[in-house]
C-alpha cells in the first residue's frame, strides 16, 4: 500500500486556494482615508480610548464629592493630568491638538502594505526592503510598529497545514477506520476524493483486513480476482506472492495458530545477545537464555 501511495504523492497536498484575495483589512484601520476634519478629535485608537476612560473615571469620582488629590491617588494619575481632565467638559477637548490629523510618512505606502499582508507576507524586514525599493524614505521602526498592529488586529489564523506524508496516508488506510480521529478521517476522505486511484486500493486493503479478522479464507480467491481486475500494479505484486504460497496463506486465515509467540522469544534472545555484546561469551549467553525460559 505504501508503494501505491508513493505513486500518487503529488495529490496528497491540498490544492491551493486560487480565489483572489482583495485588500480586506480589519475594522479600526480607517487611516487609509483622511478624516473629514483634519483638526477634529480622534475617534479611535489607544490614546482616544484611554483619554475617554480616564475622563469618565475622573468626573465620576468628582461627582461623588472627592477632591483632585484623592482622585489622583485612587486612579494612579498625576494631579496635573487629573486637573486637565476635570476642567474638560468632554474628552474631545483633550483629543484635539498638534498631533491630531498628522500625516505619517508611511501613509502613501499603506495600500501596498495591506495588499502584501493579504498575500501572506508578514515579515517586517522584507516589507521594509520592498518599501525602500518603492521610494519609502522613512526608517524601519515605523514599518515594524505598523506590522505589529496588523499582526495583532489581523492575524493569519489559518496557517498553511503541513501536507500528510506517505507514511501517514498509508497508516490511515491500513488502520481500522474507528481508530482514526475526526481530523485524520477527514484528511483521508479528501485525499481519496482527489485521487480516484487510491480509493479502490483502500477498499481492497480493508476487505483483506476483514478476511484476516473474520478468518474467511474461502473469500480469498474472490478477493485476489477483484484486485487483479483493477489497475494496481503494486497490489498485483502482493497477490502474486500470495498465490505462490496459497496453502500457507489459507491456513493462516483459517486457524487460530500464530508464530507470534516464537517471534517474541526470538526478539528476547536477540535483546540478551545485544546486551552482552563484547562483554561475555557463549556460556553466559546460554545461561541467561535458559534462565529467561525458566522464568517464563
Amino acid at each position: 500500500m505504501e508503494k501505491t501511495v508513493i505513486q500518487h504523492r503529488a495529490l496528497l497536498r491540498n490544492p491551493p486556494d486560487r480565489t483572489p484575495a482583495g485588500p480586506v483589512m480589519p475594522a479600526g484601520f480607517t487611516e487609509l482615508a483622511p478624516s473629514a476634519s483634519p483638526t477634529g478629535p480622534r475617534r479611535t485608537g489607544r490614546l482616544s480610548d484611554r483619554v475617554r476612560r480616564q475622563h469618565a473615571a475622573v468626573h465620576g469620582l468628582l461627582a461623588q464629592g472627592k477632591g483632585l488629590r484623592t482622585v489622583a491617588r485612587e486612579l494612579g494619575l498625576a494631579r496635573n493630568t487629573v486637573r486637565r481632565l476635570a476642567h474638560a467638559d468632554s474628552p474631545d477637548e483633550l483629543l484635539v491638538g498638534q498631533w491630531t490629523g498628522r500625516i505619517s510618512i508611511l501613509d502613501p505606502h499603506k495600500l501596498y502594505l495591506h495588499q502584501r499582508w493579504n498575500d501572506g507576507c508578514t515579515n517586517a524586514a522584507r516589507l521594509f526592503a520592498e518599501l525602500r525599493e518603492r521610494g519609502y524614505t522613512g526608517g524601519s521602526t515605523i514599518v515594524r510598529q505598523y506590522a505589529r498592529r496588523l499582526r495583532e488586529a489581523f492575524p493569519h489564523d489559518n496557517a498553511p497545514r503541513k501536507p500528510p506524508s506517505v507514511r501517514d496516508v498509508t497508516s490511515w488506510i491500513t488502520r481500522h477506520p474507528d481508530s482514526l480521529d475526526a481530523d485524520q478521517a477527514q484528511q483521508l476522505k479528501d485525499i481519496l476524493a482527489r485521487c480516484p486511484e487510491l480509493d479502490p486500493a483502500a477498499e481492497h486493503v480493508r476487505a483483506f483486513a476483514d478476511l484476516m479478522n473474520n478468518r474467511s479464507s474461502h473469500h480469498l480467491p474472490r478477493w485476489i480476482a477483484r484486485v487483479e481486475a483493477d489497475d494496481l500494479p503494486t497490489l498485483h505484486t502482493f497477490t502474486t506472492s500470495l498465490a505462490q504460497d496459497l496453502d500457507a496463506v489459507v491456513a493462516g486465515l483459517s486457524t487460530s495458530y500464530s508464530s507470534g509467540a516464537v517471534e517474541g522469544h526470538n526478539n528476547k534472545t536477540k535483546m540478551l545477545k545485544r546486551q552482552m555484546f563484547g562483554r561475555a561469551g557463549l556460556d553466559l549467553l546460554r545461561k541467561r537464555v535458559l534462565h529467561a525460559a525458566q522464568g517464563r
